[in-house]
């Protein structure tokens, strides 16, 4: 019996993401793909470099088209459904790094329909809409090019989408999406036509697509890639990411309903110090005499994630953390204070940039030469 949950709207349990790779039929992302790719980039970012994004679809085809000069283009997108914390924001991070090495157009879609359907949820259109504008400001924060990257409201945006999303959904039965999602006689048939939007944004070019996310979302991809053949059109490539695990320990991932699970990219350095102090799951030991004589465990230690999975990128600085912590020679305690000193640091920055973001909206949703481009299609 399988200790996990995964859809695209829960996670429970501690993923075995192993066993994910032959149940979504993914590939794993190999060192001898990552020699390739950083051929390319010439250097690697430190969520692929460390294998946080873990398992993909096609991205070797997606190299190729990129060396033969045909090119692709990056998908990714948000529910906004409430305030953005740190695990939110890693594809957007990875997404803006792809963006940097291989010079191509950005499509994220706020995904405001969804999270208005989603009956646990309970929320209004106005609350979808308000979060959409709060989220767009920590999208923009990351630091995407403006010209190359459209993001859009499905319910402004809907008008263009609507003739694709139609064809898409004319091609999926009921008996396919409720295999695929899980859906039941009391989901709301808005949930149920909702797969065909999030496909949609996929044939926005006649190039491939890539899409960068969290693997929580690899049902709409498999369908994706079944519509794809009816339609005559490309299939999507994936590369994803595994969750970064909740403040509360390595099972799941971080949620909104439970605060103390997760740094929200507005906490300040007071917040984030209690919470992390307070919250973070330790792998060490019960007193400092113990640990200083048996040593810690890197492996179940949230603060040592973290610092592993983003905020400490030097190789060399990490495996001595590790060898340390390991070892005794460093608490816990102290392996708290690097990752709050990091984070703060991580905050301040992405704050600063959220405020200059306020000017860029309209630029990204608008008036930018790609988000110009795309309000004058109508996508059949």
């Amino acid at each position: 019996m399988e200790e996990f949950k995964i859809t695209p709207w829960e996670v429970e349990g501690k993923v075995d993401y192993k066993n994910l790779i032959e149940k979504f039929g993914l590939k794993e992302i190999d060192d001898k793909l990552l020699e390739r790719l950083k051929k390319i980039t010439k250097d690697l970012h430190v969520l692929i470099r460390r294998k946080y994004f873990f398992a993909h679809r096609d991205l070797e085809i997606v190299l190729d088209e990129y060396e033969k000069k045909k090119g692709f283009f990056l998908y990714t997108g948000r529910g906004p459904s409430g305030p953005m914390h740190i695990g939110h924001l890693i594809p957007f991070l990875f997404t803006k790094w792809l963006q940097e090495k291989f010079k191509v157009n950005v499509y994220i879609e706020l995904t405001d329909d969804e999270k208005f359907l989603e009956p646990k949820r309970n929320l209004t259109l106005e609350e979808t809409k308000k979060w959409s504008y709060e989220n767009i400001l920590d999208i923009i924060a990351v630091g995407f090019d403006p010209e190359r990257t459209f993001i859009f409201q499905d319910t402004e945006y809907i008008k263009n989408m609507y003739p694709l999303a139609l064809k898409i959904a004319k091609k999926i039965n009921f008996s396919t999406a409720k295999a695929v999602f899980g859906f039941t006689n009391e989901t709301n048939i808005g949930l149920i036509f909702f797969p065909s939007l999030e496909i949609a944004p996929t044939f926005f070019e006649e190039k491939i697509c890539l899409i960068p996310a969290a693997v929580d979302q690899d049902p709409f991809w498999r369908l994706q890639r079944d519509v794809a053949e009816k339609l005559g059109k490309r299939k999507s490539a994936q590369i994803h990411s595994k969750f970064l695990p909740p403040l509360t320990g390595i099972e799941g991932k971080m949620s909104a309903s439970k605060p103390e699970t997760a740094i929200y990219l507005s906490d300040n350095e007071k917040t984030v110090r209690e919470k992390i102090y307070k919250h973070a799951f330790s792998g060490g030991q019960p007193t400092v005499e113990l640990h200083r004589k048996l040593g810690g465990n890197p492996e179940i230690d949230v603060s040592f994630q973290w610092l592993k999975i983003l905020f400490e990128e030097d190789d060399k600085k990490i495996k001595k953390i590790e060898e340390d912590y390991r070892s005794g020679k460093l608490l816990t305690g102290e392996l708290k204070d690097m990752l709050i000193e990091k984070i703060v640091k991580f905050l301040e920055k992405h704050n600063e940039k959220r405020r200059e973001a306020r000017d860029l909206v309209n630029v990204f949703k608008y008036e930018g030469q790609l988000a110009k481009e795309m309000w004058k299609r109508i996508h059949q």
